[in-house]
């Protein structure tokens, strides 16, 4: 066999290889979510109980290949004020991205807003899968995001965080 010849089969299998697994992280383990299925709350401070959250215009993925895939778009039915004085609020949020084709997330312009004060993030859920808190935050605009990340709690042992 000539070096021609191997060079080329290397390099078509590399790029096969390549669509493939970029299909798959990008594509194959996400499902949109039908909106009805969908049930966001947020914590209200003097309960600690989960309250449904009033949204319209719902937009959800998920995937069944880990618990952090989950990512929502919606509009908020309540004001920044009662939503600031019953819910509490999620100090650490730190929204992860979103596949390119679930364009209404995106994960820099909400962490921007989050770290400028300009939205507001709240706890939709402590530990809605072992070690993972589900996100709320809601924009000025009162366009609203949702996404899982990982919690204090996550350990490796059981012992101390995961830093």
């Amino acid at each position: 066999m000539s070096g021609k010849l191997v060079g080329i089969i290397v390099i078509v299998a590399t790029l096969i290889f390549g669509a493939v697994l970029y299909y798959v992280q990008v594509y194959a383990y996400y499902d949109r979510l039908d909106p009805g299925a969908v049930e966001l709350s947020v914590v209200n401070m003097a309960t600690q109980d989960a309250e449904p959250l009033a949204v319209d215009d719902l937009q959800a993925i998920d995937g069944s290949s880990s618990p952090i895939r989950f990512r929502a778009c919606f509009t908020s039915i309540m004001s920044d004020t009662a939503l600031s004085e019953s819910y509490e609020p999620y100090a650490e949020a730190t929204p992860l991205n979103a596949p390119g084709w679930f364009d209404c997330f995106d994960s820099v312009e909400i962490g921007e807003a989050i770290e400028a004060g300009e939205a507001m993030a709240f706890l939709g859920e402590k530990n809605i899968h072992d070690g993972v808190d589900r996100v709320i935050a809601i924009m000025p605009d009162g366009r609203g995001f949702a996404w899982h990340q990982l919690n204090e709690q996550f350990t490796d042992d059981g012992s101390e965080p995961i830093q």
